[in-house]
Protein backbone atom coordinates (compact mmCIF):
# COMPACT_ATOMS: atom_id res chain seq x y z
CA UNK A 1 0.00 0.00 0.00
CA UNK A 2 1.12 3.54 -0.70
CA UNK A 3 0.43 6.35 1.65
CA UNK A 4 -1.03 9.58 0.38
CA UNK A 5 1.45 12.27 1.24
CA UNK A 6 0.36 15.84 1.45
CA UNK A 7 1.75 17.97 -1.30
CA UNK A 8 2.99 21.42 -0.44
CA UNK A 9 0.65 24.15 -1.54
CA UNK A 10 1.59 27.21 -3.52
CA UNK A 11 0.11 30.52 -2.49
CA UNK A 12 -0.49 33.07 -5.21
CA UNK A 13 -1.03 36.63 -3.96
CA UNK A 14 -4.14 38.16 -5.47
CA UNK A 15 -3.49 41.72 -4.36
CA UNK A 16 -0.97 42.11 -7.24
CA UNK A 17 -3.57 41.55 -9.95
CA UNK A 18 -3.75 45.29 -10.60
CA UNK A 19 -0.36 44.94 -12.32
CA UNK A 20 -1.58 42.22 -14.67
CA UNK A 21 -2.84 44.39 -17.58
CA UNK A 22 0.45 46.32 -17.68
CA UNK A 23 2.39 43.05 -17.56
CA UNK A 24 0.22 41.62 -20.33
CA UNK A 25 0.77 44.73 -22.42
CA UNK A 26 4.51 44.48 -21.83
CA UNK A 27 4.54 40.82 -22.83
CA UNK A 28 2.48 41.56 -25.93
CA UNK A 29 4.87 44.38 -26.87
CA UNK A 30 7.92 42.15 -26.38
CA UNK A 31 6.31 39.35 -28.41
CA UNK A 32 5.52 41.78 -31.23
CA UNK A 33 9.10 43.04 -31.16
CA UNK A 34 10.52 39.52 -31.32
CA UNK A 35 8.20 38.60 -34.22
CA UNK A 36 8.96 41.77 -36.17
CA UNK A 37 11.08 40.98 -39.19
CA UNK A 38 13.39 44.02 -39.15
CA UNK A 39 14.45 45.57 -35.87
CA UNK A 40 16.83 48.19 -34.54
CA UNK A 41 19.23 46.11 -32.52
CA UNK A 42 21.80 47.44 -30.08
CA UNK A 43 24.97 45.45 -29.59
CA UNK A 44 27.17 46.51 -26.70
CA UNK A 45 29.61 44.78 -24.45
CA UNK A 46 33.06 44.27 -23.09
CA UNK A 47 36.24 45.50 -24.75
CA UNK A 48 38.30 42.67 -23.32
CA UNK A 49 37.36 39.65 -25.40
CA UNK A 50 39.35 36.82 -26.89
CA UNK A 51 39.44 36.69 -30.67
CA UNK A 52 37.06 33.71 -30.77
CA UNK A 53 34.34 35.70 -28.97
CA UNK A 54 34.94 38.62 -31.32
CA UNK A 55 34.50 36.30 -34.30
CA UNK A 56 31.20 35.01 -32.88
CA UNK A 57 29.92 38.57 -32.39
CA UNK A 58 31.03 39.57 -35.88
CA UNK A 59 29.27 36.55 -37.41
CA UNK A 60 26.10 37.16 -35.37
CA UNK A 61 26.04 40.82 -36.38
CA UNK A 62 26.57 39.93 -40.03
CA UNK A 63 23.65 37.46 -39.88
CA UNK A 64 21.38 39.99 -38.15
CA UNK A 65 22.05 42.60 -40.83
CA UNK A 66 21.57 40.11 -43.68
CA UNK A 67 18.16 39.32 -42.14
CA UNK A 68 17.22 42.98 -42.49
CA UNK A 69 17.96 44.34 -39.03
CA UNK A 70 19.84 47.56 -38.36
CA UNK A 71 22.62 47.68 -35.78
CA UNK A 72 23.40 50.41 -33.27
CA UNK A 73 26.67 50.26 -31.36
CA UNK A 74 29.49 52.46 -30.16
CA UNK A 75 33.08 52.82 -31.32
CA UNK A 76 35.86 50.58 -30.13
CA UNK A 77 39.16 49.30 -31.43
CA UNK A 78 38.69 45.88 -29.89
CA UNK A 79 36.01 43.81 -28.28
CA UNK A 80 32.27 43.78 -28.78
CA UNK A 81 31.77 47.10 -30.53
CA UNK A 82 34.61 46.55 -32.98
CA UNK A 83 33.32 43.07 -33.85
CA UNK A 84 29.78 44.40 -34.33
CA UNK A 85 31.10 47.15 -36.61
CA UNK A 86 33.08 44.65 -38.71
CA UNK A 87 30.09 42.32 -39.09
CA UNK A 88 27.66 45.09 -40.03
CA UNK A 89 30.11 46.69 -42.46
CA UNK A 90 30.59 43.36 -44.27
CA UNK A 91 26.83 42.85 -44.57
CA UNK A 92 25.54 46.36 -45.31
CA UNK A 93 27.21 49.58 -44.07
CA UNK A 94 23.93 51.48 -44.45
CA UNK A 95 22.43 49.30 -41.69
CA UNK A 96 25.00 50.43 -39.11
CA UNK A 97 24.77 53.39 -36.76
CA UNK A 98 27.72 54.13 -34.49
CA UNK A 99 27.07 56.44 -31.56
CA UNK A 100 30.29 57.71 -30.03
CA UNK A 101 30.54 58.68 -26.37
CA UNK A 102 32.37 61.85 -27.39
CA UNK A 103 33.91 62.98 -30.70
CA UNK A 104 35.87 61.18 -33.40
CA UNK A 105 38.90 63.33 -32.51
CA UNK A 106 38.82 62.06 -28.92
CA UNK A 107 38.97 58.43 -30.05
CA UNK A 108 42.29 56.60 -30.22
CA UNK A 109 43.80 56.49 -33.71
CA UNK A 110 42.93 52.81 -34.20
CA UNK A 111 39.26 53.58 -33.48
CA UNK A 112 39.39 56.56 -35.84
CA UNK A 113 40.77 54.24 -38.52
CA UNK A 114 37.95 51.75 -37.94
CA UNK A 115 35.34 54.48 -38.31
CA UNK A 116 36.47 55.38 -41.84
CA UNK A 117 33.73 54.52 -44.29
CA UNK A 118 30.91 54.22 -41.77
CA UNK A 119 28.11 56.34 -43.22
CA UNK A 120 26.18 56.97 -39.99
CA UNK A 121 28.26 58.19 -37.05
CA UNK A 122 26.88 60.31 -34.22
CA UNK A 123 29.40 62.42 -32.30
CA UNK A 124 28.87 64.24 -29.01
CA UNK A 125 31.08 67.31 -28.65
CA UNK A 126 28.85 68.31 -25.70
CA UNK A 127 30.43 65.42 -23.77
CA UNK A 128 34.01 66.41 -24.59
CA UNK A 129 34.74 67.50 -21.02
CA UNK A 130 33.26 64.37 -19.42
CA UNK A 131 35.42 61.42 -18.45
CA UNK A 132 35.26 58.59 -20.97
CA UNK A 133 33.58 56.37 -18.36
CA UNK A 134 30.78 58.90 -17.76
CA UNK A 135 30.38 59.64 -21.46
CA UNK A 136 30.20 55.90 -22.16
CA UNK A 137 27.41 55.42 -19.62
CA UNK A 138 25.39 58.19 -21.27
CA UNK A 139 26.21 56.73 -24.69
CA UNK A 140 24.95 53.27 -23.66
CA UNK A 141 21.62 54.79 -22.58
CA UNK A 142 21.33 56.65 -25.88
CA UNK A 143 21.99 53.43 -27.80
CA UNK A 144 19.41 51.57 -25.72
CA UNK A 145 16.82 54.35 -26.17
CA UNK A 146 17.12 53.99 -29.96
CA UNK A 147 16.83 50.22 -30.15
CA UNK A 148 14.00 47.73 -29.89
CA UNK A 149 16.22 44.87 -28.82
CA UNK A 150 19.61 44.77 -27.11
CA UNK A 151 22.31 42.13 -27.12
CA UNK A 152 25.00 42.54 -24.48
CA UNK A 153 28.24 40.58 -24.12
CA UNK A 154 29.73 40.94 -20.66
CA UNK A 155 31.33 39.27 -17.67
CA UNK A 156 29.72 38.91 -14.29
CA UNK A 157 31.94 41.69 -12.94
CA UNK A 158 31.04 44.30 -15.60
CA UNK A 159 29.32 46.89 -13.43
CA UNK A 160 28.66 49.46 -16.17
CA UNK A 161 27.24 46.84 -18.52
CA UNK A 162 25.02 45.37 -15.78
CA UNK A 163 23.60 48.85 -15.28
CA UNK A 164 22.99 49.12 -19.04
CA UNK A 165 21.14 45.78 -19.02
CA UNK A 166 19.01 46.92 -16.07
CA UNK A 167 18.22 50.18 -17.88
CA UNK A 168 17.21 48.28 -21.03
CA UNK A 169 14.95 45.99 -19.03
CA UNK A 170 13.37 48.96 -17.24
CA UNK A 171 12.79 50.51 -20.67
CA UNK A 172 10.97 47.33 -21.73
CA UNK A 173 13.47 46.38 -24.41
CA UNK A 174 13.95 42.77 -25.42
CA UNK A 175 17.31 41.95 -23.85
CA UNK A 176 19.68 39.08 -24.57
CA UNK A 177 22.72 38.76 -22.34
CA UNK A 178 25.76 36.59 -23.07
CA UNK A 179 28.11 36.07 -20.14
CA UNK A 180 31.62 35.45 -21.37
CA UNK A 181 33.20 34.19 -18.16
Amino acid sequence: MTEDKERPSITVPVNDLDDLPETSDQLAHELATIQQSAKKMAIIGSRNLPITHQQIIETLTYALVVQGNSIITSGGSSGTNAAAIRGAMKANPQSLKVILPQTIGQQPSDVQDQLIGIPNIVEHPDRAMMTLADASRVCNREIIDECQQMICFLSHTSGTLHKAVAYAEESHKVVTVFYLD
